[in-house]
Protein backbone atom coordinates (compact mmCIF):
# COMPACT_ATOMS: atom_id res chain seq x y z
CA UNK A 1 0.00 0.00 0.00
CA UNK A 2 2.37 2.38 1.06
CA UNK A 3 5.78 1.72 -1.32
CA UNK A 4 8.67 0.33 0.48
CA UNK A 5 10.70 1.16 2.19
CA UNK A 6 8.26 4.23 3.43
CA UNK A 7 11.47 5.22 6.61
CA UNK A 8 10.14 7.93 9.16
CA UNK A 9 6.86 8.30 6.67
CA UNK A 10 6.11 5.95 9.10
CA UNK A 11 6.47 8.38 12.32
CA UNK A 12 3.71 10.26 10.68
CA UNK A 13 -0.10 9.41 12.20
CA UNK A 14 -1.69 11.18 9.06
CA UNK A 15 0.59 8.83 6.83
CA UNK A 16 -0.45 5.33 8.65
CA UNK A 17 -3.96 6.46 8.88
CA UNK A 18 -4.42 6.95 4.95
CA UNK A 19 -2.53 3.67 4.30
CA UNK A 20 -5.17 1.78 6.76
CA UNK A 21 -7.82 3.88 5.02
CA UNK A 22 -7.00 2.53 1.87
CA UNK A 23 -6.91 -0.53 2.69
CA UNK A 24 -10.33 -0.53 3.57
CA UNK A 25 -11.39 0.86 0.58
CA UNK A 26 -9.89 -1.67 -1.74
CA UNK A 27 -11.52 -4.50 0.57
CA UNK A 28 -14.83 -2.69 -0.31
CA UNK A 29 -13.97 -3.60 -3.94
CA UNK A 30 -12.82 -7.06 -4.07
CA UNK A 31 -15.18 -10.00 -4.98
CA UNK A 32 -14.69 -13.82 -5.39
CA UNK A 33 -11.36 -13.67 -5.94
CA UNK A 34 -9.10 -13.13 -3.10
CA UNK A 35 -6.63 -10.32 -3.08
CA UNK A 36 -3.27 -10.01 -0.93
CA UNK A 37 -2.21 -6.86 0.20
CA UNK A 38 0.96 -5.79 2.13
CA UNK A 39 0.09 -2.74 4.49
CA UNK A 40 1.34 -0.84 7.62
CA UNK A 41 -0.57 -2.31 10.85
CA UNK A 42 -0.70 -0.57 14.29
CA UNK A 43 0.65 -3.39 17.12
CA UNK A 44 -2.14 -3.33 19.86
CA UNK A 45 0.29 -4.92 22.28
CA UNK A 46 2.64 -3.37 24.42
CA UNK A 47 5.14 -2.80 25.40
CA UNK A 48 6.47 -2.81 21.72
CA UNK A 49 6.87 -0.54 18.68
CA UNK A 50 3.13 0.64 17.43
CA UNK A 51 3.37 -0.38 13.89
CA UNK A 52 3.32 -4.05 12.57
CA UNK A 53 5.16 -5.35 8.69
CA UNK A 54 1.61 -6.67 7.82
CA UNK A 55 -0.27 -8.40 5.09
CA UNK A 56 -3.93 -8.14 4.44
CA UNK A 57 -6.16 -10.72 2.97
CA UNK A 58 -9.14 -9.29 0.92
CA UNK A 59 -12.51 -11.08 -0.59
CA UNK A 60 -15.42 -10.45 -0.32
CA UNK A 61 -15.76 -6.74 0.41
CA UNK A 62 -13.77 -7.47 3.68
CA UNK A 63 -10.35 -8.13 5.22
CA UNK A 64 -10.52 -11.94 6.00
CA UNK A 65 -7.11 -12.27 7.50
CA UNK A 66 -4.37 -10.06 8.68
CA UNK A 67 -0.75 -11.47 9.19
CA UNK A 68 2.35 -9.86 10.93
CA UNK A 69 5.89 -10.43 9.16
CA UNK A 70 8.16 -12.05 11.63
CA UNK A 71 11.63 -11.36 10.84
CA UNK A 72 13.14 -7.67 10.79
CA UNK A 73 16.34 -7.10 8.81
CA UNK A 74 17.87 -4.43 10.06
CA UNK A 75 21.01 -4.75 7.63
CA UNK A 76 22.44 -2.98 4.78
CA UNK A 77 19.36 -0.47 3.55
CA UNK A 78 16.47 -2.08 5.80
CA UNK A 79 15.80 -0.92 9.24
CA UNK A 80 12.75 -2.40 10.04
CA UNK A 81 12.99 -2.96 13.78
CA UNK A 82 13.12 0.94 14.18
CA UNK A 83 9.63 0.38 13.28
CA UNK A 84 7.85 -2.66 13.58
CA UNK A 85 7.06 -4.99 16.20
CA UNK A 86 7.74 -8.69 14.91
CA UNK A 87 4.82 -11.53 14.64
CA UNK A 88 4.14 -13.36 17.90
CA UNK A 89 3.02 -16.04 16.11
CA UNK A 90 1.97 -16.80 12.37
CA UNK A 91 -0.59 -19.39 11.44
CA UNK A 92 -2.10 -20.04 8.00
CA UNK A 93 -5.29 -19.03 6.58
CA UNK A 94 -7.74 -21.18 5.55
CA UNK A 95 -9.05 -19.75 2.22
CA UNK A 96 -11.13 -21.44 -0.34
CA UNK A 97 -10.62 -24.76 0.80
CA UNK A 98 -6.83 -24.41 1.48
CA UNK A 99 -4.44 -23.38 4.23
CA UNK A 100 -2.38 -19.99 3.08
CA UNK A 101 0.87 -19.96 4.44
CA UNK A 102 1.27 -15.89 3.98
CA UNK A 103 4.93 -14.74 4.42
CA UNK A 104 6.38 -11.45 3.96
CA UNK A 105 10.10 -10.71 2.64
CA UNK A 106 13.03 -11.69 4.64
CA UNK A 107 10.42 -14.62 6.64
CA UNK A 108 11.27 -17.01 3.57
CA UNK A 109 14.89 -15.96 3.30
CA UNK A 110 16.66 -17.81 6.27
CA UNK A 111 16.04 -21.66 5.62
CA UNK A 112 19.41 -23.51 7.65
CA UNK A 113 19.32 -26.16 4.27
CA UNK A 114 19.98 -23.33 2.24
CA UNK A 115 21.88 -20.39 4.24
CA UNK A 116 25.49 -21.72 5.62
CA UNK A 117 25.27 -18.61 8.13
CA UNK A 118 21.76 -17.22 9.52
CA UNK A 119 20.45 -13.97 10.85
CA UNK A 120 17.67 -15.44 12.66
CA UNK A 121 16.70 -18.97 14.92
CA UNK A 122 13.24 -18.91 13.44
CA UNK A 123 11.95 -20.33 10.02
CA UNK A 124 8.73 -19.26 9.41
CA UNK A 125 7.92 -20.87 6.47
CA UNK A 126 9.24 -24.55 7.78
CA UNK A 127 6.91 -23.38 10.65
CA UNK A 128 4.12 -22.77 8.61
CA UNK A 129 4.33 -26.27 6.52
CA UNK A 130 4.64 -28.19 10.01
CA UNK A 131 1.34 -26.54 11.14
CA UNK A 132 -0.17 -27.52 8.13
CA UNK A 133 0.16 -24.94 5.13
CA UNK A 134 -0.38 -26.61 1.93
CA UNK A 135 0.74 -23.51 -0.21
CA UNK A 136 3.57 -20.58 1.06
CA UNK A 137 2.62 -17.17 -0.32
CA UNK A 138 5.55 -14.29 0.00
CA UNK A 139 4.70 -10.95 0.06
CA UNK A 140 8.47 -8.99 -1.28
CA UNK A 141 10.11 -5.57 -1.24
CA UNK A 142 13.61 -7.15 -2.27
CA UNK A 143 15.75 -4.79 -3.49
CA UNK A 144 17.88 -5.73 -6.67
CA UNK A 145 21.61 -5.69 -7.03
CA UNK A 146 23.81 -8.02 -9.49
CA UNK A 147 22.87 -11.35 -9.98
CA UNK A 148 20.29 -11.31 -7.14
CA UNK A 149 17.54 -12.94 -9.28
CA UNK A 150 19.93 -16.17 -9.38
CA UNK A 151 20.05 -16.39 -5.63
CA UNK A 152 16.44 -15.71 -5.01
CA UNK A 153 15.41 -18.45 -7.75
CA UNK A 154 17.28 -20.91 -6.26
CA UNK A 155 16.51 -20.38 -2.64
CA UNK A 156 13.19 -20.17 -3.39
CA UNK A 157 13.60 -23.69 -5.58
CA UNK A 158 15.10 -24.98 -2.48
CA UNK A 159 12.46 -24.00 0.52
CA UNK A 160 9.98 -25.88 -2.22
CA UNK A 161 11.31 -28.68 -2.69
CA UNK A 162 12.10 -29.22 1.03
CA UNK A 163 8.72 -28.45 2.41
CA UNK A 164 7.03 -30.16 -0.26
CA UNK A 165 4.96 -27.15 -0.83
CA UNK A 166 4.09 -24.82 -3.54
CA UNK A 167 5.64 -21.62 -3.24
CA UNK A 168 4.30 -18.27 -4.78
CA UNK A 169 6.62 -15.48 -4.98
CA UNK A 170 4.95 -11.84 -5.70
CA UNK A 171 7.98 -8.67 -5.99
CA UNK A 172 7.57 -5.31 -6.32
CA UNK A 173 8.92 -3.13 -8.97
CA UNK A 174 9.90 -0.21 -9.66
CA UNK A 175 12.77 2.54 -8.58
CA UNK A 176 12.43 3.97 -5.20
CA UNK A 177 15.00 6.52 -4.27
CA UNK A 178 18.41 4.54 -4.11
CA UNK A 179 16.21 1.26 -4.26
CA UNK A 180 15.71 -0.58 -8.33
CA UNK A 181 12.92 -3.46 -7.49
CA UNK A 182 12.98 -6.13 -10.46
CA UNK A 183 9.62 -7.70 -10.02
CA UNK A 184 10.39 -10.99 -11.97
CA UNK A 185 7.61 -12.90 -9.27
CA UNK A 186 7.40 -16.35 -9.76
CA UNK A 187 6.15 -19.40 -8.53
CA UNK A 188 7.60 -23.45 -7.78
CA UNK A 189 6.02 -26.58 -7.69
CA UNK A 190 6.17 -28.84 -4.59
CA UNK A 191 8.93 -30.02 -6.23
CA UNK A 192 11.11 -26.85 -6.58
CA UNK A 193 10.36 -26.89 -10.44
CA UNK A 194 9.81 -23.37 -12.06
CA UNK A 195 5.75 -22.60 -13.11
CA UNK A 196 6.21 -19.04 -13.95
CA UNK A 197 8.51 -15.80 -14.09
CA UNK A 198 7.23 -12.38 -14.80
CA UNK A 199 9.61 -9.87 -16.60
CA UNK A 200 12.28 -8.47 -15.16
CA UNK A 201 12.06 -4.67 -13.98
CA UNK A 202 8.74 -4.28 -15.55
CA UNK A 203 5.40 -4.81 -14.52
CA UNK A 204 3.34 -8.14 -15.59
CA UNK A 205 0.36 -10.22 -14.89
CA UNK A 206 0.78 -13.94 -13.96
CA UNK A 207 -1.14 -16.63 -13.41
CA UNK A 208 -0.19 -19.88 -11.93
CA UNK A 209 -1.90 -23.06 -10.98
CA UNK A 210 -0.37 -24.12 -7.89
CA UNK A 211 -0.87 -27.51 -8.32
CA UNK A 212 0.74 -27.69 -12.03
CA UNK A 213 3.79 -29.04 -12.52
CA UNK A 214 6.60 -26.82 -13.66
CA UNK A 215 9.57 -27.35 -16.69
CA UNK A 216 13.12 -26.26 -16.46
CA UNK A 217 14.34 -21.93 -15.79
CA UNK A 218 14.58 -20.31 -18.63
CA UNK A 219 18.23 -19.51 -18.96
CA UNK A 220 19.81 -16.44 -17.44
CA UNK A 221 19.91 -13.28 -18.89
CA UNK A 222 23.12 -11.80 -19.36
CA UNK A 223 24.48 -9.77 -16.49
CA UNK A 224 25.05 -6.23 -18.08
CA UNK A 225 21.29 -6.53 -19.76
CA UNK A 226 20.24 -6.66 -16.25
CA UNK A 227 22.57 -3.84 -14.88
CA UNK A 228 21.26 -1.93 -17.88
CA UNK A 229 17.76 -2.30 -16.96
CA UNK A 230 17.89 -1.85 -13.48
CA UNK A 231 19.57 2.07 -14.01
CA UNK A 232 17.05 2.65 -16.57
CA UNK A 233 14.25 1.56 -14.49
CA UNK A 234 15.84 3.89 -11.05
CA UNK A 235 16.84 7.12 -13.50
CA UNK A 236 12.82 6.78 -14.99
CA UNK A 237 11.50 6.53 -11.72
CA UNK A 238 13.59 8.86 -9.42
CA UNK A 239 12.65 11.56 -12.26
CA UNK A 240 8.80 11.19 -12.66
CA UNK A 241 8.55 10.12 -8.85
CA UNK A 242 10.40 13.62 -8.36
CA UNK A 243 8.49 15.53 -10.53
CA UNK A 244 10.97 15.71 -13.21
CA UNK A 245 10.32 14.93 -16.87
CA UNK A 246 13.77 16.05 -18.31
CA UNK A 247 17.36 15.37 -17.42
CA UNK A 248 20.91 17.51 -18.87
CA UNK A 249 24.71 16.40 -18.30
CA UNK A 250 27.88 17.04 -18.80
CA UNK A 251 29.43 15.54 -21.96
CA UNK A 252 33.55 15.08 -21.15
CA UNK A 253 33.55 12.57 -24.45
CA UNK A 254 34.98 9.82 -21.80
CA UNK A 255 32.82 6.86 -20.79
CA UNK A 256 31.39 7.30 -17.97
CA UNK A 257 29.12 9.92 -19.36
CA UNK A 258 28.55 8.21 -22.41
CA UNK A 259 27.04 5.27 -21.06
CA UNK A 260 24.97 7.82 -17.89
CA UNK A 261 23.66 9.56 -21.39
CA UNK A 262 22.98 6.09 -23.35
CA UNK A 263 20.87 5.26 -19.95
CA UNK A 264 19.37 8.60 -19.99
CA UNK A 265 18.13 7.83 -22.60
CA UNK A 266 16.32 5.08 -22.61
CA UNK A 267 14.91 6.15 -19.48
CA UNK A 268 13.28 9.38 -20.88
CA UNK A 269 13.54 9.51 -24.17
CA UNK A 270 16.03 11.62 -26.71
CA UNK A 271 13.82 14.63 -26.78
CA UNK A 272 14.06 14.82 -22.94
CA UNK A 273 17.83 14.94 -22.21
CA UNK A 274 20.22 17.75 -23.27
CA UNK A 275 24.28 17.26 -22.82
CA UNK A 276 27.05 20.11 -22.74
CA UNK A 277 30.35 20.02 -23.42
CA UNK A 278 32.12 22.08 -21.00
CA UNK A 279 36.12 22.40 -22.95
CA UNK A 280 39.29 24.11 -21.17
CA UNK A 281 42.29 25.00 -22.84
CA UNK A 282 42.89 21.27 -21.67
CA UNK A 283 39.99 19.55 -23.08
CA UNK A 284 41.57 17.66 -26.39
CA UNK A 285 39.60 18.16 -29.68
CA UNK A 286 39.69 13.89 -29.58
CA UNK A 287 37.13 14.60 -26.47
CA UNK A 288 35.34 17.28 -28.32
CA UNK A 289 34.55 15.12 -31.25
CA UNK A 290 33.46 11.93 -29.46
CA UNK A 291 30.54 14.01 -27.15
CA UNK A 292 29.23 15.50 -30.33
CA UNK A 293 29.44 11.90 -31.72
CA UNK A 294 27.54 10.16 -29.11
CA UNK A 295 25.36 13.71 -29.29
CA UNK A 296 24.48 12.61 -32.60
CA UNK A 297 23.85 9.00 -31.60
CA UNK A 298 21.85 8.97 -29.80
CA UNK A 299 20.01 12.22 -31.25
CA UNK A 300 19.66 14.23 -27.98
CA UNK A 301 20.05 18.26 -27.51
CA UNK A 302 23.75 19.14 -26.90
CA UNK A 303 25.95 22.53 -26.36
CA UNK A 304 29.28 23.76 -26.39
CA UNK A 305 29.69 26.11 -23.53
CA UNK A 306 33.56 26.80 -23.03
CA UNK A 307 34.30 27.27 -19.51
CA UNK A 308 37.73 28.83 -20.23
CA UNK A 309 36.59 32.60 -19.98
CA UNK A 310 35.43 32.40 -16.41
CA UNK A 311 38.08 30.26 -15.46
CA UNK A 312 40.81 33.32 -16.55
CA UNK A 313 39.06 35.61 -14.94
CA UNK A 314 37.96 33.54 -11.32
CA UNK A 315 42.14 32.81 -11.30
CA UNK A 316 42.66 36.29 -12.04
CA UNK A 317 40.66 37.80 -9.23
CA UNK A 318 42.08 34.90 -6.84
CA UNK A 319 45.65 36.08 -8.28
CA UNK A 320 46.55 38.46 -4.75
CA UNK A 321 44.93 35.85 -2.85
CA UNK A 322 47.29 33.14 -4.19
CA UNK A 323 50.23 35.15 -4.54
CA UNK A 324 53.55 33.06 -4.40
CA UNK A 325 51.84 29.96 -4.38
CA UNK A 326 52.27 27.81 -7.65
CA UNK A 327 49.07 25.81 -9.32
CA UNK A 328 48.05 22.50 -8.06
CA UNK A 329 45.11 20.94 -7.06
CA UNK A 330 42.91 24.15 -6.55
CA UNK A 331 43.49 25.17 -10.09
CA UNK A 332 41.94 21.89 -11.60
CA UNK A 333 39.22 22.01 -8.73
CA UNK A 334 37.95 25.78 -10.03
CA UNK A 335 37.53 23.71 -13.79
CA UNK A 336 35.11 21.12 -12.47
CA UNK A 337 33.51 23.76 -9.96
CA UNK A 338 32.53 26.44 -12.70
CA UNK A 339 31.11 23.29 -15.13
CA UNK A 340 28.98 22.19 -11.75
CA UNK A 341 27.64 26.08 -12.02
CA UNK A 342 27.05 26.16 -15.46
CA UNK A 343 25.16 22.96 -15.69
CA UNK A 344 23.11 23.61 -12.40
CA UNK A 345 22.28 27.08 -14.16
CA UNK A 346 20.54 24.71 -16.97
CA UNK A 347 19.13 22.35 -14.61
CA UNK A 348 17.51 25.49 -13.08
CA UNK A 349 16.43 27.35 -15.75
CA UNK A 350 14.66 24.60 -17.62
CA UNK A 351 13.24 22.07 -14.57
CA UNK A 352 15.94 19.75 -15.91
CA UNK A 353 17.49 17.08 -13.21
CA UNK A 354 21.45 17.29 -13.31
CA UNK A 355 22.72 14.05 -13.60
CA UNK A 356 26.13 13.48 -12.03
CA UNK A 357 28.28 10.99 -14.32
CA UNK A 358 31.02 9.67 -11.39
CA UNK A 359 31.56 6.06 -10.74
CA UNK A 360 31.66 3.69 -7.52
CA UNK A 361 35.85 3.40 -7.87
CA UNK A 362 36.33 7.40 -8.16
CA UNK A 363 33.65 8.06 -5.69
CA UNK A 364 34.98 5.28 -3.53
CA UNK A 365 38.60 7.36 -3.13
CA UNK A 366 37.32 10.32 -3.70
CA UNK A 367 38.64 11.05 -7.09
CA UNK A 368 36.07 13.53 -7.72
CA UNK A 369 35.40 17.21 -6.71
CA UNK A 370 32.88 17.94 -4.02
CA UNK A 371 30.60 21.22 -5.56
CA UNK A 372 31.93 20.09 -9.21
CA UNK A 373 31.65 16.99 -10.74
CA UNK A 374 29.75 15.91 -7.65
CA UNK A 375 26.77 18.73 -8.51
CA UNK A 376 23.56 16.85 -8.84
CA UNK A 377 20.26 15.23 -8.08
CA UNK A 378 20.97 11.40 -9.17
CA UNK A 379 24.62 9.46 -9.31
CA UNK A 380 23.31 6.78 -11.85
CA UNK A 381 26.15 4.84 -11.86
CA UNK A 382 27.64 6.09 -8.25
CA UNK A 383 27.27 2.61 -7.44
CA UNK A 384 29.08 0.58 -10.56
CA UNK A 385 32.96 0.32 -10.78
CA UNK A 386 35.01 1.61 -13.40
CA UNK A 387 35.58 -1.89 -15.15
CA UNK A 388 31.92 -2.60 -15.04
CA UNK A 389 31.16 0.84 -16.59
CA UNK A 390 33.67 -0.74 -19.45
CA UNK A 391 31.79 -3.85 -19.59
CA UNK A 392 28.64 -1.99 -20.03
CA UNK A 393 29.67 0.33 -22.15
CA UNK A 394 30.41 -2.60 -24.84
CA UNK A 395 27.26 -4.33 -24.46
CA UNK A 396 25.17 -1.30 -25.33
CA UNK A 397 27.43 -0.71 -28.76
CA UNK A 398 26.99 -4.75 -29.03
CA UNK A 399 22.81 -4.46 -28.83
CA UNK A 400 22.81 -0.98 -30.59
CA UNK A 401 24.79 -2.83 -33.62
CA UNK A 402 22.17 -5.52 -33.76
CA UNK A 403 19.09 -3.00 -33.48
CA UNK A 404 20.14 0.00 -35.43
CA UNK A 405 23.34 -1.67 -37.45
CA UNK A 406 25.85 1.02 -35.60
CA UNK A 407 27.54 1.88 -32.06
CA UNK A 408 26.37 4.85 -29.79
CA UNK A 409 28.97 4.92 -27.78
CA UNK A 410 32.02 5.82 -29.78
CA UNK A 411 34.84 3.84 -29.48
CA UNK A 412 37.70 5.92 -28.71
CA UNK A 413 35.63 7.14 -25.73
CA UNK A 414 35.75 3.59 -24.51
CA UNK A 415 39.51 2.62 -25.63
CA UNK A 416 41.08 5.85 -24.72
CA UNK A 417 43.05 6.04 -21.34
CA UNK A 418 40.19 7.44 -19.11
CA UNK A 419 41.38 11.63 -18.03
CA UNK A 420 39.75 14.37 -15.90
CA UNK A 421 41.86 16.59 -18.48
CA UNK A 422 42.17 19.26 -15.89
CA UNK A 423 45.74 19.80 -16.61
CA UNK A 424 48.14 18.63 -19.50
CA UNK A 425 48.36 15.11 -20.88
CA UNK A 426 46.50 14.11 -17.40
CA UNK A 427 45.24 10.70 -17.00
CA UNK A 428 43.48 8.73 -14.03
CA UNK A 429 46.67 6.49 -13.75
CA UNK A 430 48.43 9.67 -12.25
CA UNK A 431 46.91 9.72 -9.25
CA UNK A 432 44.93 5.82 -8.96
CA UNK A 433 46.05 1.86 -9.34
CA UNK A 434 45.17 0.54 -12.98
CA UNK A 435 40.90 0.04 -12.28
CA UNK A 436 41.14 -3.39 -12.20
CA UNK A 437 43.66 -3.10 -9.03
CA UNK A 438 41.38 -0.63 -7.36
CA UNK A 439 37.85 -2.35 -7.97
CA UNK A 440 39.90 -5.36 -6.84
CA UNK A 441 40.49 -3.71 -3.55
CA UNK A 442 37.02 -1.95 -3.88
CA UNK A 443 35.18 -4.99 -3.98
CA UNK A 444 37.25 -6.61 -1.08
CA UNK A 445 37.20 -3.96 1.24
CA UNK A 446 34.16 -2.26 1.26
CA UNK A 447 31.48 -4.67 -0.33
CA UNK A 448 33.01 -8.47 0.99
CA UNK A 449 33.90 -6.62 4.23
CA UNK A 450 37.42 -7.95 4.03
CA UNK A 451 40.42 -6.42 6.20
CA UNK A 452 43.72 -4.94 4.28
CA UNK A 453 45.59 -7.86 5.50
CA UNK A 454 43.11 -10.16 4.10
CA UNK A 455 43.36 -8.39 0.93
CA UNK A 456 47.24 -8.48 1.02
CA UNK A 457 47.44 -12.72 1.75
CA UNK A 458 44.53 -12.62 -0.85
CA UNK A 459 47.53 -11.81 -3.41
CA UNK A 460 46.87 -8.27 -3.59
CA UNK A 461 49.58 -5.79 -4.15
CA UNK A 462 50.24 -4.38 -0.38
CA UNK A 463 51.61 -0.50 -1.71
CA UNK A 464 48.22 -0.27 -3.58
CA UNK A 465 45.93 -2.11 -0.54
CA UNK A 466 47.29 0.68 1.90
CA UNK A 467 47.08 3.53 -0.75
CA UNK A 468 42.99 2.65 -1.76
CA UNK A 469 42.33 1.91 1.50
CA UNK A 470 43.38 4.83 3.27
CA UNK A 471 41.97 7.13 -0.02
CA UNK A 472 38.36 5.31 0.88
CA UNK A 473 37.98 5.81 4.66
CA UNK A 474 39.58 9.34 4.45
CA UNK A 475 36.82 10.36 1.42
CA UNK A 476 33.95 9.36 3.66
CA UNK A 477 33.06 13.47 3.92
CA UNK A 478 32.73 13.86 -0.05
CA UNK A 479 30.41 10.39 0.07
CA UNK A 480 28.22 12.09 2.75
CA UNK A 481 27.87 15.08 0.16
CA UNK A 482 27.24 13.06 -2.54
CA UNK A 483 24.01 13.19 -4.89
CA UNK A 484 21.62 10.03 -3.94
CA UNK A 485 22.84 6.84 -6.01
CA UNK A 486 21.22 3.92 -7.41
CA UNK A 487 21.94 0.95 -5.72
CA UNK A 488 22.89 -2.26 -8.01
CA UNK A 489 25.86 -4.43 -5.75
CA UNK A 490 25.31 -5.97 -2.59
CA UNK A 491 27.04 -2.50 -0.40
CA UNK A 492 26.50 0.65 -2.61
CA UNK A 493 27.66 3.80 -0.37
CA UNK A 494 24.49 5.49 0.99
CA UNK A 495 22.40 4.14 3.56
CA UNK A 496 23.34 0.76 3.78
CA UNK A 497 27.04 2.30 4.89
CA UNK A 498 27.18 3.92 7.73
CA UNK A 499 30.83 5.47 7.90
CA UNK A 500 31.45 8.49 10.93
CA UNK A 501 32.88 11.28 9.21
CA UNK A 502 34.54 12.83 12.32
CA UNK A 503 36.71 9.72 13.60
CA UNK A 504 40.18 8.43 13.87
CA UNK A 505 39.97 4.91 13.68
CA UNK A 506 42.10 3.85 10.69
CA UNK A 507 42.43 0.46 9.47
CA UNK A 508 46.12 0.91 8.47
Amino acid sequence: MTGYPPRDLLLRESFVSANLEALERLAKRTGEVGLLVGFVGRNPRRPGRELTNAAALLAAGKIVAIREKTLLPTYDVFDEDRYFEPAVENLSVEFRGQKLGITICEDLWNDEDFWPERRYRPNPAVALVTAGADLIVNLSASPWHVSKERTRQAMLASLAAKTGRPVVYCNLVGGNDELVFDGQSCGFDSEGNLLARGAAFAEDFLWIESKARGGSAAPAEPEERMLYEALVLGTRDYLHKCGFKSAVLGLSGGIDSAVVACLAVAALGPDQVRGLSLPSEFSSPGSLDDARELARNLGIAYDVVPIQPPFRELKSQLQPLFAGRSEDTTEENLQARLRGVTLMAMSNKFGSLLLTTGNKSELAVGYCTLYGDMCGGLAVISDVPKTWVYRLARWINEEAKQRLGKSLIPEASISKPPSAELRPNQTDQDSLPPYEVLDAILEGYVVRGRSPSQLIGDGLDPAAVKRVVRLIDSSEYKRRQAAPGLKVTTKAFGVGRRIPIAQSWREI
